[in-house]
């Protein structure tokens, strides 16, 4: 692959060069940065405090109060600033806490990981949910997980497409994800054979004596040298066409395959110093090869059975499986499809109950230590009360695209805060990777029935940022959530302004909804003796709802032509100590203190995507109803973004330039500036991150479609079949007398023709069975 050119695209002028990954563990701070960290705090409300002395109390009342108009644009504009004031001191009071974590964390010792997984070894289960995900994206997630040292590990990829596609592109992709899990168990057996019996051999010499034998060590070297080369080539094999594959093949193999080579090197030189190794440590070291090659890997397809929940989003999707965790399983067919009866007996599906649970998004990876250095977390005394635990996820370096890199510089300052918000125990789970426990799950179990079938929600699917209302029903269940102080986990950021759109709505939708549920959480606290912090309030509420009223603030202040004495440089001087962090911090990641100015460039393009993540929320409440799960888009080339985000985007830079002329004209300094700021920023941001010719052919594309008409065409009326007074008997012993097969509700609709297997001659349906089956088809 050139340096030029990653995922298909010529890699653009200001985008980032290759580069290797974060540290896993992050560079201690010094005293220094937390004590300025302190006094960017005090500062923004030292200075907030001073604007509103000067505004409110000084201006009102030396004459102000006679002016109607202006004590309503001061109160507007007061409120809006306050509000984005609040949400920088909430950024600045997370940060502080993310310090003072790096400051104190120490890594466990591999050792210590070895010692105690020997000992104790509760089965982990990694679930993968895919929705019409390329077959490379998840072959990656799922080596990954497999390549995880951890004693017992099942992996599950719970696939959502469509089961029987008519596209040929779909069926291809469909059938390719499908074969990912035999084909991952297939390379992954010749290690785990060798490794076993290498395990074997070390157990052998350890009940024979306390010290390790000179040939048991030059065997397990060398099954480390063996180890290493394996990885090596997969390496090389692996195809690097986007910053995943390069990545997966660096750091993910490559990196693994250095730690083989370093520990095979550590053997052999214990072996040439003659050095007393204990046996028991030879056990261990034996025990990770084997661990690491020993995954179990399956598929599942909700969508295959006629009784299993179809909604349309990622949540019911894993609630699906877990309902089903702990039971074995015939697959029947019915009149309605396919469904699955517990069995006593020999089964056709086992789902086995394990201790721990791990969610895990199709294009993320894992590096290799991930579910041991958590698992081993959870398992400390006193950490039994914790219900999630996670590494914010990071974002793969080497972006092609300059909108690629300003995003993944948005998610590593997340990491930032995230970190933070375990510091003042207001985590929130991110659902792109965690380990939760299975017990807390079903702590928070809502069970309801639909057409006479069971459904259990683990995992909550009123909103479409699941994670983060879930995380309010285990606080509310007396659970805590925990961000692991490492860098553990990448995944991998939009590269286009399409897909990128489709993301930052569905992120945007959700946070107002859940913020009731927040509230009585609060409540029912208080009222049973719990004291609940006000960082920890401040800090969720601002989580959920500031990019509702960020997005409204903005909007205020660019569209309404405020008086020009409400702009006071104290307001502005309050501000500074929030921009200012951000630059450190984005230094601190590796990025420049410079693209703070990007970043707020990047938000401001990004403001009518906000808004309309905000009003579907709004919208959903009002209607009480779901909304289907927008995936966001990982394909090879450009994702059409909509023509309305784009327009939105010109709309922000035209308004800007136009309020810049009328505050010349009429001298309105304060608000001049601020107008060119967000012209100049706004039209940089259409131009580097959308592109000016794509953003073109998006608003043409937007507009065929929206004055296009499509073409209906006339279902064809089927003649009437022969014995229509024929009894359709087996409709009759499935549903009851009386009962027809669209009597059954939404969910067997859909499921009787499409996930039926093809019969034998012998099965051929009888006239009335046709007919039923007719009715029970989904309509186009």
């Amino acid at each position: 692959m050139g340096a030029e050119y990653v995922d298909g695209r010529r890699r653009q002028w200001g985008a980032e060069r290759p580069r290797p990954p974060l540290p896993a563990v992050e560079r201690q701070v010094s005293p220094a940065a937390t004590w300025l960290g302190g006094l960017a705090i005090v500062l923004t409300i030292v200075f907030w405090l001073a604007y509103l002395q000067r505004t409110v109390l000084t201006d009102v009342l030396n004459g102000g109060l006679s002016d109607s108009g202006f004590i309503v644009q001061l109160a507007a504009y007061v409120l809006v600033m306050t509000l984005l004031t609040f949400s920088a001191l909430m950024y600045l009071i997370a940060r502080q806490g993310s310090l003072f974590r790096a400051r104190g964390h120490q890594r466990v010792p591999r050792a210590e990981l070895d010692a105690h997984f020997s000992t104790s070894s509760k089965a982990l289960t990694v679930l993968v949910p895919s929705y019409r995900e390329d077959a490379d994206i998840v072959r990656s997630t799922l080596l990954s997980a497999a390549l995880q040292e951890y004693p017992d590990l099942r992996i599950v990829l719970l696939l959502d497409d469509p089961p029987n596609p008519t596209d040929p592109e779909a069926i291809a992709g469909l059938e390719a994800c499908r074969a990912l899990p035999s084909e991952l168990s297939t390379l992954l057996r010749e290690a785990r054979d060798r490794f076993e019996t290498g395990l074997l051999r070390q157990d052998v010499a350890a009940a024979n004596g306390p010290v390790a034998q000179a040939a048991d060590l030059r065997a397990l070297a060398l099954d480390y040298v063996w180890a290493a080369d394996w990885l090596d080539f997969e390496s090389a094999s692996c195809q690097r066409l986007t910053t995943t594959d390069i990545f997966m093949a660096t750091q993910v193999l490559g990196g693994l395959a250095n730690d083989c080579r370093e520990t095979a090197a550590a053997l052999f030189c214990a072996l040439d110093e003659r050095a007393d190794v204990p046996s028991g440590l030879a056990v261990q070291l034996a025990r990770r090869l084997m661990w690491m090659f020993s995954a179990e890997i399956s598929s599942f397809e909700r969508k295959q059975f006629a009784h299993l929940p179809h909604d349309a989003n990622k949540a019911m999707n894993i609630n699906a499986y877990l309902g089903l965790m702990g039971g074995s399983y015939k697959i029947v067919d019915t009149r309605i499809g396919r469904i699955l009866r517990k069995t006593d007996g020999p089964a056709d599906l086992v789902v086995p109950d394990t201790e721990y649970i791990l969610t895990l998004d199709a294009d993320s990876v894992l590096l290799r230590e991930y579910c041991l250095r958590l698992v081993y977390h959870l398992e400390q005394p006193g950490n039994e009360r914790i219900a999630v635990i996670q590494t914010p996820y990071s974002a793969f370096r080497g972006a092609p695209t300059r909108l690629e890199r300003i995003a993944g510089a948005t998610t590593d300052i997340q990491y930032l805060v995230h970190q933070g918000l375990t510091y003042y125990d207001a985590t929130f789970w991110v659902g792109a990777n965690a380990v939760i426990r299975w017990s807390a799950l079903k702590d928070i179990e809502e069970i309801s029935y639909e057409d006479g079938y069971q459904v259990s929600r683990y995992v909550q699917d009123r909103t479409v940022i699941e994670d983060t209302e879930s995380s309010i029903d285990l606080a509310a269940k007396g659970w805590s959530l925990f961000n692991y102080p490492e860098r553990l986990t990448y995944s991998a950021t939009p590269p286009d302004f399409g897909s990128l759109s489709v993301q930052r709505a569905r992120w945007a939708n959700g946070g107002l909804l859940i913020l009731p549920k927040m509230w009585k959480y609060m409540r029912v606290s208080r009222k049973a003796g719990n004291r609940v912090k006000w960082s920890q309030v401040f800090l969720r509420v601002n989580y959920m709802a500031s990019i509702a009223w960020a997005s409204f603030g903005l909007v205020f202040l660019i569209a309404f032509p405020f008086d020009d004495r409400l702009l006071s440089p104290l307001i502005v001087a309050a501000a500074l100590p929030y921009f200012a962090a951000m630059a450190y911090d984005l230094k601190r990641v590796g990025y420049k203190g410079t693209d703070v100015f990007r970043i707020y460039a990047f938000n401001l393009i990004l403001l009518p995507v906000n808004l309309a993540g905000t009003l579907k929320s709004l919208q959903q409440a009002a209607s009480k109803s779901k909304i289907a799960f927008a995936r966001t888009p990982k394909v090879r080339n450009r994702t059409s973004a909509p023509a309305l985000m784009i327009l939105g985007a010109y709309l922000i830079a035209v308004y800007s330039f136009y309020t810049l002329g009328n505050d010349i004209r009429y001298g309105n300094v304060g608000n001049a500036i601020f107008a060119s700021f967000n012209g100049f920023l706004t039209t940089y941001a259409i131009i580097a991150f959308i592109g000016f010719r794509a953003s073109i052919v998006d608003i043409v594309l937007g507009m065929v479609q929206w004055v296009r008409v499509p073409v209906r065409t006339a279902k064809p009326v089927e003649a009437q079949p022969a014995g229509v007074g024929e009894m359709d008997w087996e409709s009759v012993l499935y549903f009851g007398p009386g009962a027809t097969p669209s009597a059954t509700g939404a969910r067997g609709q859909g499921a009787a023709v499409t996930d039926r297997p093809p019969r034998t001659p012998d099965e051929v349906p009888r006239t009335g069975e046709r007919r039923s089956r007719a009715r029970t088809e989904p309509s186009a």
